[in-house]
């Protein structure tokens, strides 16, 4: 099988990884020189120099050739949201694709499946999310992931692609809460971890995931998921992990937020992206304009824009008014 990895950063890099020991797989990485000192030293020195390429996995620069072999295979794109668009419209007809991207466009607030919708949908397309840290993939750590498309032999071909002994590789028909899911999760963990630096308690801890699952449910069943995604791999699974993990980036802009550390200057220290500061505001919109409630995303917002130090913010969470956790039944 041809596996195509359009993206060498952390994730695309894990997967291509994974998969190289059973399948024909190419990582294409945008920056030339990068690709062969990758090629010469089978080490991503970037992003995961702890692992070692497989010598199977092919590195190219080539996006011609990435293009021809995605035709042939499955593709896989690991660019961040910002770059999904592009990534998209450059691949052959009818290619068969799953993202990695977990966020709301920017100035569009579309998730993956809506910008694939509006420029290819020609396209067989899906996304593969759930709780994985880039790293342990790579180590071949025991890690779960979930396929989301309402194509299910698309579904079916990515199981085929990544299921192993160490990946266990889930589907799903719900790409939306799939989506909604692997965006959402990051700015809970970025509240999670301002608490955490705050070191206001593991009850703390507690109450800002489990609320957390709350917005993200309320904002997925009203963009049309189901219910029942959100206590999956990519709802309750994904927000434990980011929001708990010491490998997650977003729950260390959260620590460093609470230390008083400028939001440029985390940025450039941690020098991976952190989807969770980039999606924050344009999901607090996209909730908005649906009428949904998400205070903990407010908050974030908040911190993120300046507006608010992070214990303000904390501050005025607990300050809301007390209601029902689920609506009494009458009679």
């Amino acid at each position: 099988m041809s596996v195509v990895v359009w993206g060498a950063g952390a994730w695309g890099t894990a997967l291509a990884v994974a998969a190289a020991p059973r399948h024909r797989v190419l990582l294409w990485a945008r920056d030339a020189d990068q690709a062969a000192e990758m090629a010469r030293t089978r080490r991503n020195a970037r992003y995961l120099p702890e692992v070692v390429l497989p010598e199977a996995l092919e590195i190219s620069a080539d996006a011609g050739l990435a293009a021809a072999r995605s035709a042939e295979g499955l593709a896989i794109i690991g660019a961040p949201t910002a770059g999904l668009r592009e990534r998209l419209a450059a691949l052959p007809v009818a290619t068969r694709v799953l993202w990695l991207s977990k966020g709301f466009e920017q100035n569009t607030g579309a998730l993956g499946h809506e910008i694939a919708r509006a420029i290819r949908p020609d396209l067989r397309a899906g996304v593969l999310s759930g709780p994985s840290f880039a790293l342990e993939v790579a180590r071949g750590q025991p890690t779960a992931l979930v396929a989301a498309s309402a194509d299910a032999a698309l579904c079916d071909l990515a199981v085929q692609a990544f299921h192993s002994e160490s990946l266990r590789v889930y589907t799903s028909p719900d790409a939306v809460g799939v989506e909604v899911g692997g965006a959402v999760k990051n700015v809970m963990a970025i509240a999670t971890g301002i608490a955490d630096g705050l070191q206001l308690g593991q009850n703390a801890r507690a109450a800002l995931i489990t609320r957390g699952l709350a917005e993200m449910t309320r904002l997925g069943l009203a963009l049309g998921a189901r219910a029942d995604t959100f206590m999956g791999l990519s709802g309750l699974g994904d927000l434990v992990l980011t929001a708990t993990g010491d490998l997650s980036r977003n729950r260390k802009v959260g620590l460093l937020l609470a230390e008083g550390r400028a939001l440029p200057e985390i940025l450039a220290c941690l020098g991976h992206v952190a989807e969770g500061v980039y999606t924050a505001a344009t999901l607090q919109q996209r909730a908005q304009d649906l009428g949904v409630d998400m205070p903990i995303t407010d908050a974030v917002v908040a911190v993120l824009q300046g507006r608010a130090t992070p214990g303000q913010a904390l501050r005025e969470l607990m300050r809301r008014e007390a209601r029902a956790e689920l609506a009494h039944r009458a009679g």
